[in-house]
């Protein structure tokens, strides 16, 4: 394969490479790429909703195991996850990345797939971002821009007594993809003549971990049901941490049913074979980017239809802490232990 600097296109060629590929779906999408600042108009009765998060090589993602396209995928998807967990819809991202020189233009065009790919899938518009040299490794920064009804639009901190905690979908998947990758690069770097061992029953683990999916859909779908949750959060760092998030928020305490958690039977397995708990990868494993909300009784009888929203608590008087029931019925506190980020 044929390998073209980034010098060779300098700052401003890339960016004109990544402009060319880039289209706007979005009528909000006044002024993109090519600018010294984007313009965006917002959709009439609607507040804006901005996040941004940062990727850094060797921290949250390894080359040596995550192709390019699903890095600038993952990259696009940990944002837009964010925008859900207020009620909102994405609308705009801006792209920032710092190369070393180990990167080609060729390696910059599978980012940017993995990007654009993101894009059309999420209906968001590139409108812009910076391009420049880092001394070791990639670095990606994302800034996504959301929209909402201000009515509508949901914080961590409303929820209330009695509330049914839900999930919007099962957890502890891509922890386990995440061992499964580790521990085959591992078994390459001590016999690179040895083949990775990806079974059949890795495939949706691996997929979980290397190319997540953000919850959109059941924004839309609440939106149908005109239900608003009470407090929501996404499930990025594991589910014990963001229960306590909104805890601590809302000034609540709240039980967690063991036997409720929604584990997938490949979970359980890859679990098995790393000696977990699959309900220890369900609470502490994180990047599942679920959704975790509460919402009144009557509610949740509005989608309790919906086939990947899984009740799995209660929301309790601050007085009663947070806790774990066991299958057992044991009561154990419940401990934020997945990703730190210092």
């Amino acid at each position: 394969m044929s390998r073209t600097e980034i010098a060779q296109l300098g700052e401003f060629g890339l960016i004109e490479r990544i402009k060319s590929k880039s289209q706007l779906r979005n009528t909000s999408s006044l002024l993109s790429i090519g600018d010294d600042a984007a313009i965006v108009a917002p959709p009439q009765s609607t507040q804006m909703v901005i996040s941004t998060d940062m990727l850094i090589e060797g921290v949250h993602f390894d080359l040596s195991f995550a192709p390019l396209s699903h890095v600038g995928y993952k990259a696009v998807v940990v944002n837009v996850s964010d925008i859900a967990a207020m009620n909102a819809l994405p609308s705009q991202i801006l792209v920032s990345i710092a190369l070393s020189n180990r990167f080609s233009v060729e390696a910059v065009d599978e980012l940017y797939e993995g990007i654009s790919k993101a894009c059309e899938n999420y209906k968001i518009d590139l409108v812009g971002g910076d391009t420049t040299s880092s001394p070791s490794g990639l670095v990606i920064s994302i800034t996504v821009v959301g929209f909402g009804d201000p009515n509508n639009l949901v914080s961590r901190s409303q929820a209330k007594m009695n509330d049914v905690v839900c999930v919007s979908g099962d957890l502890g998947a891509a922890y386990m993809g995440l061992n499964i990758l580790s521990r085959e690069k591992m078994t390459f770097k001590q016999n690179p003549d040895m083949q990775p061992d990806f079974r059949q029953e890795h495939e949706y683990l691996i997929r979980r971990q290397l190319m997540p999916e953000a919850k959109t859909d059941l924004i839309h779908e609440l939106a149908e049901l005109q239900v608003v949750p009470h407090a929501m959060i996404d499930v990025s760092d594991g589910l014990a941490s963001e229960a306590l998030h909104i805890c601590k928020q809302s000034g609540v305490g709240m039980y967690l049913f063991e036997d409720k958690l929604p584990i997938e039977n490949e979970t359980k397995l890859a679990a098995s074979e790393f000696n977990i708990s699959p309900t220890t990868a369900a609470l502490n494993g994180g990047e599942d980017y679920e959704l975790l909300f509460t919402l009144s009784p009557q509610a949740f009888e509005k989608i309790k239809h919906l086939p990947d929203v899984f009740p799995i608590g209660i929301v309790k008087e601050k007085e009663q802490g947070a806790h774990l029931v066991t299958s057992a019925g044991e009561k154990v506190p419940i401990q934020a232990q997945g990703w730190k980020h210092f």
